[in-house]
């Protein structure tokens, strides 16, 4: 007779473990990484690129001298390209996803550079009043102090106004440092008032920001 031979059964459900870090199946999509941004990036480095031609569009625009002068064709061009990269950096940021938090803070302040060379360089040419410089700076640097001292509640971005606002500035001073004809001062005044007024409600707004992010942090888990 032959005997049946018992065969040892193995518990189911149970599977050999293999040591050692798991590899991904072929045609695995990566997680993706959530490690920030480095700030070394290109949009902070166009930004750099910025502050670094604020001097050189001051000495251009002081050295033309008068408001027909030809040569402030030159300084138009320098404040242009400056300009531009305002608009290339922050398109590279989002669409790279390079959003840094030096950024959001550089960004601003290379703007008022630029601009209040502009302004200031203007007004001491005679070709725009001291107050509305004044006013202007006020604002804008004022903000920028607001910023750092809110800067441990939070970083307060660039809004849409004050977008609007850096757009409006731009437009009004590259009308006022091109060597355009008397005949369109009218049209240099309107850009420059519509530019001074969102300025100013641009300013409140960012206030108003400031202090709500005070007490949403004071009333928040410690």
């Amino acid at each position: 007779m032959h005997r049946h031979r018992k065969r040892r059964s193995r518990p189911r459900g149970r599977r050999s473990v293999v040591s050692g870090p798991a590899r991904p199946y072929p045609g695995a999509v990566p997680e993706p990484s959530t490690a920030p941004p480095s700030p070394w990036n290109i949009a902070n480095a166009l930004t750099a690129a910025r502050i670094v031609l604020v001097p050189l569009f001051g000495w251009l625009l002081l050295r033309a001298g008068g408001e027909h002068d030809p040569s402030r064709v030159v300084a138009f061009f320098v404040f242009g390209v400056a300009m531009l990269t305002d608009r290339l950096d922050g398109d590279l940021a989002r669409k790279r996803g390079l959003i840094t938090d030096l950024g959001k803070i550089a960004d601003p302040i290379a703007d008022k550079a630029l601009t209040g060379m502009a302004f200031v360089g203007l007004s001491l040419l005679g070709d725009l009043p001291w107050w509305v410089t004044v006013v202007v700076l006020v604002r804008e640097w004022g903000i920028t102090l607001l910023r750092f001292a809110v800067i441990r509640y939070g970083v307060i971005p660039a809004s849409r106004g004050g977008k609007l606002k850096t757009a409006l500035q731009a437009l009004a001073l590259g009308l006022y440092i091109l060597p355009l004809p008397g005949w369109f001062d009218p049209v240099e005044a309107t850009a420059m008032a519509a530019a001074v007024i969102v300025t100013v409600v641009t300013g409140v707004d960012y206030v108003v920001s400031a202090v709500r992010l005070r007490r949403g942090s004071a009333s928040g888990p410690a």
